[in-house]
């Protein structure tokens, strides 16, 4: 019998697709669909990551007007323009939004301010059509310009619905197990509700979902087992109002700290912690870079099998690697990068092109693997 609980319906609340121009190696993607569960693909150096960076960038920017702090984290203003803000002057996107009632579209571009090496935020406009009418609605244009997004302070219906949704965009990456890493740390209690974007109130999580839903813990700790035999438990004793990240195997009584524990077990234990919590901890979108480093094959399709579960209610998207992580999808879901004379390249796959392929018992990664560099 599968390892699973039952996902909770909910109103799926999904980017549909986005044209992005000038950001970063992104110089020219027009309205790429955007699957509800998507697996980007492509060699190193390809841009997997820079479309996840495009969305992290739209989050920092709606959910705490920090889009400034953003560009100075990730390099400056000229580095987020292809190839320089001399040769692009403009970053361009737009985004199709789609809710039960119809589809929200938001519209921005950014410019270079050069003077201190920032962006400006200029032209943005959003609308809502409803799905029961064969037109489009009028764009409502937004006429501030200014360092941070206005959108925001906007109070229809559906700016609060665009806003709502693109500030939920999380990006987990669960890399960092370094000795000065946030996981290996003391975390206070009540930062319980969601992981963190690291993994570093792991302990946090676990001492929550212990006390209050013991039997979703009982099913963590079940598929950890499954993946290292020798695990039986978490050991989480808070003391003055914060926990540790400990565990105890089945063959003596030593407690492991963090520091003890391996790279790929402590992102196994933030994966699955992670994708069995309760839908409404989640945010409608979740970004995944690189989730099976350092996972065992058997790991990484047990994680697989979780991410297709909770794509049943959350937008997933995966940029991954491995070969093991492509076979767990279907042709579907995945989304192709290329990287030609520094320009990215975002596309989807026809299946009439490769069915036949998979007809004749070809794997996914099998045709991955056979193509020059390691695209489709």
């Amino acid at each position: 019998m599968p390892l699973t609980l039952p996902a909770s319906k909910s109103q799926h609340n999904r980017i549909r697709s986005v044209t992005i121009e000038g950001f970063r190696s992104l110089r020219h993607i027009q309205k790429l669909e955007l699957p509800q569960l998507t697996l980007l693909i492509g060699a190193n150096g390809a841009g997997k990551s820079t479309l996840i960076r495009f969305f992290e960038m739209l989050s920092w920017m709606l959910k705490a007007k920090s889009l400034q702090e953003f560009v100075v984290r990730y390099g400056g203003g000229d580095d987020q323009f292809f190839m320089g803000a001399r040769r692009t002057p403009r970053i361009r996107a737009e985004l199709e939004l789609e809710t039960g009632s119809g589809l929200n579209e938001y519209r921005f571009e950014l410019a270079h301010l050069s003077a201190n090496d920032a962006v400006m935020v200029m032209n943005e406009a959003y609308r809502f059509s409803d799905r029961k009418r064969p037109s489009k609605a009028n764009w409502t244009e937004i006429g501030e310009v200014g360092k941070e997004s206005s959108l925001p302070n906007q109070t229809s219906k559906t700016a609060l619905t665009i806003f709502n949704l693109l500030r939920q965009c999380q990006t987990y990456q669960f890399h960092d197990t370094s000795p000065h890493a946030a996981i290996h740390l003391r975390w206070d209690v009540t930062d319980s509700l969601r992981l963190r974007s690291d993994g570093g109130n792991l302990a946090a999580v676990l001492l929550g979902i212990q006390g209050t839903e013991p039997m979703r813990y009982q099913l963590i700790v079940r598929q950890i087992q499954r993946v290292l035999p020798a695990f039986k438990d978490f050991v989480l004793e808070p003391q003055s109002g914060k926990v540790l990240l400990r565990w105890v195997g089945l063959h003596s009584d030593k407690v492991f700290g963090s520091h003890l524990t391996s790279d790929g077990s402590l992102r196994l234990f933030c994966l699955l912690t992670l994708l069995n919590l309760p839908v409404d901890r989640l945010p409608d979108v979740m970004f995944f870079d690189e989730p099976e480093l350092g996972l065992h094959p058997h790991a990484i399709t047990l994680v697989a099998e979780m991410f297709k579960r909770v794509a049943g209610s959350k937008q997933v998207f995966i940029a991954t690697q491995s070969p093991y992580m492509v076979d767990c999808f279907e042709l579907s879901n995945i989304i192709v990068a290329d990287n030609h004379g520094g320009e990215t390249t975002l596309r989807n796959l026809p299946a009439d092109a490769y069915q036949q392929w998979l007809d004749d018992d070809y794997l996914l990664s099998d045709i991955w693997l056979k193509s020059p560099a390691g695209s489709l």
